[in-house]
């Protein structure tokens, strides 16, 4: 399956981001910061997008979940 481009995170719905990023996490990627790399993003403004919505980075499950 094609990795779904992350570059326009801040404007995107954060149901479809958080997805797109647990998918990732999941699928190809051992850690955050190897995912953000890959995609050419900052890791820690992705987590403060998705932070405002209320999800928060588990690492130890490495996803993202609602807090």
């Amino acid at each position: 399956m094609p990795m779904i481009p992350l570059k326009r995170f801040e404007t995107m719905d954060p149901f479809i981001l958080v997805s797109a990023v647990n998918m990732q996490l999941r699928d190809e990627f051992s850690t955050l910061e190897d995912l953000c790399a890959s995609q050419e993003i900052d890791t820690e403004k992705l987590r403060a997008v998705l932070k405002k919505h209320g999800f928060r980075y588990d690492e130890e499950g490495r996803q993202f979940k609602l807090k």
